[in-house]
């Protein structure tokens, strides 16, 4: 598998209805996430769906700052920024 590591900015949007990938504005990746924002519970989740969005393992999917915030910055391994693009843009699609 490909070493690439990609940071992403993330805005997330905690107690929606369902996850949810609503695209990028102003370079930075909005989600609606199902999960509260108690206990790690969104954080875990987001680190889920975005494993399942770009068809990765979640264990290379990591938050690297902003874990008390709306707004994140996750970072992303073996998968370079053209591919996340895509998956992200086939996602909000759906």
């Amino acid at each position: 598998m490909n070493q690439k590591r990609t940071t992403l900015t993330i805005q997330v949007q905690p107690k929606a209805k369902r996850n949810e990938v609503l695209g990028f504005t102003e370079g930075i990746l909005r989600l609606k996430i199902a999960a509260p924002p108690v206990e790690g519970k969104a954080n875990k989740e987001v680190i889920s769906y975005l494993s399942e969005v770009l068809d990765i393992p979640k264990s290379s999917v990591d938050i690297e700052r902003g874990h008390t915030s709306k707004i994140k910055i996750i970072a992303i391994n073996g998968i370079d920024r053209e591919r996340i693009y895509e998956r992200i843009e086939a996602a909000r699609r759906q």
